[in-house]
């Protein structure tokens, strides 16, 4: 099964990221399934429009994936930006796809509600999405249950072209990860960048002591009794602790006389002994950037053989006269 998924270079790595992504990419790798992932650059111009800031985040995005345990040598691992023809294939998908069906996407009403400017990008962006699919002939794609959208505009966009043009293009499956985590933040809102509210897997050990301090919770005292499931700082100590020993952490929060400052603390220690593997390899592939392009440029390479042989059947179904 050839699987496709990919991340915005939208901010610094947190857990997030780790926890909603990441993992299932590294399970699907160890699984043996043919994976491609991506480093999403152009749909991240829907909003970050600044050179440095869009340049640095690509980097770190990719050193941090290789550090997480992305493997070039079992999965292709790329820059969207190393592929033109997944914006020559949106084009067009944009001719096929029925206005209709980009008013539906959930995730365009949500950032506009949100107070997102609403530029084209963001408005097309499931067709961009649905070109990134279909281009490397996706058999699936790993998502979370609230995610499954997508999918399913990818697959009515491929449907669509293959009732005009031809049974051309592959339709792909929606595989729905069942243990995708939504990671509360500091706030208690879904961790994102876009909330200031995130604990970036890639900064120090102290750094992670002061920001898991700053998690909001509730004025029960010391003493008195908590329940577990409405804090934040539980649901994200039950994500990383072994099971036996978030069980006995919510006995303690439910007998009393167990502080929440404890139990931030014992989260930061979870955090940095999970990632410290991690943090070092990153440090290390931080002072040989070439390497890290070099692991990009070999993938975007692979990535354009299989894209440019869709875009041969493409243009060929469509009738589109190429001279080179």
């Amino acid at each position: 099964m050839r699987s496709l998924s990919g991340i915005q270079p939208s901010g610094r790595l947190h857990l997030g990221n780790y926890f909603g992504a990441v993992r299932q990419f590294l399970k699907l790798q160890e699984e043996g399934h043919e994976c491609f992932y991506f480093l999403a650059n152009y749909h991240a111009l829907t909003s970050i429009q600044d050179k440095r800031e869009l340049e640095e985040a690509t980097v770190h995005l990719a050193t941090g994936y290789l550090a997480l345990g992305i493997d070039p040598e079992r999965s292709v691992f790329f820059a969207q930006s190393d592929v033109p023809q997944v914006t020559e294939l949106c084009w067009v998908l944009n001719c096929v796809c029925p206005v209709s069906l980009m008013e539906k996407a959930t995730s365009y009403k949500d950032k506009v509600a949100k107070g997102l400017p609403a530029n084209m990008g963001l408005f097309d962006y499931p067709v961009l999405q649905a070109a990134d699919i279909i281009i490397y002939d996706s058999n699936i794609v790993p998502v979370g249950a609230d995610q499954k959208q997508h999918v399913e505009m990818t697959r009515d966009i491929a449907i669509k072209f293959n009732m005009t043009f031809g049974e051309v293009l592959v339709v792909p499956e929606a595989y729905i990860v069942q243990e995708v985590a939504v990671v509360p933040g500091l706030d208690g809102q879904k961790m994102s960048k876009s909330y200031d509210n995130v604990i970036e897997i890639f900064q120090t050990e102290q750094a992670t002591k002061k920001v898991c301090a700053r998690i909001v919770t509730d004025s029960t005292p010391l003493e008195g009794p908590k329940d577990p499931e409405a804090c934040n700082v539980f649901a994200l100590l039950k994500l990383l602790a072994e099971p036996a020993e978030a069980e006995a952490v919510a006995g303690k929060y439910r007998a009393g006389g167990y502080g929440y400052g404890q139990a931030k603390g014992r989260l930061a220690e979870l955090i940095n002994e999970r990632f410290a593997a991690a943090r070092e390899k990153y440090a290390e592939l931080e002072k040989d950037s070439d390497h890290v392009r070099d692991v990009l440029r070999e993938g975007g390479r692979k990535a354009r053989e299989v894209a440019e042989a869709t875009m041969q059947r493409v243009r060929d179904a469509c009738g589109i006269v190429t001279n080179r």
